[in-house]
């Protein structure tokens, strides 16, 4: 079974997606940023979902998660819920 531990950030406009990732290159800290920004409850605790297994989240987040490169920012990507940025802490077989 495979796991990940992941952060992410969700935001209904590409363009603040863009400008978030931006400061987030630029040294912003992730968890600052996803306290004031993030529109998913994971927001309030600095955009992390912990561990999640694989199928557990939407298709394009699922798939960025259990297929992009570990400890990178990625996104914006898009999902039913808006744009998303991710950070994949780690991944996990079991």
């Amino acid at each position: 079974m495979k796991s990940a531990i992941v952060r992410h950030i969700l935001v209904k406009d590409k363009d603040l997606c863009i400008q978030l990732k931006q400061k987030l290159k630029n040294g912003t800290d992730f968890a600052k940023i996803a306290k004031q920004h993030s529109t998913c409850p994971s927001g309030k605790k600095g955009g992390e979902l912990g561990e999640v297994k694989k199928g557990q989240l939407v298709g394009p987040i699922d798939k960025a998660v259990f297929s992009l490169a570990e400890r990178e920012l990625h996104g914006p990507i898009k999902s039913q819920f808006g744009w998303h940025l991710l950070e994949i802490k780690f991944r996990m077989d079991f």
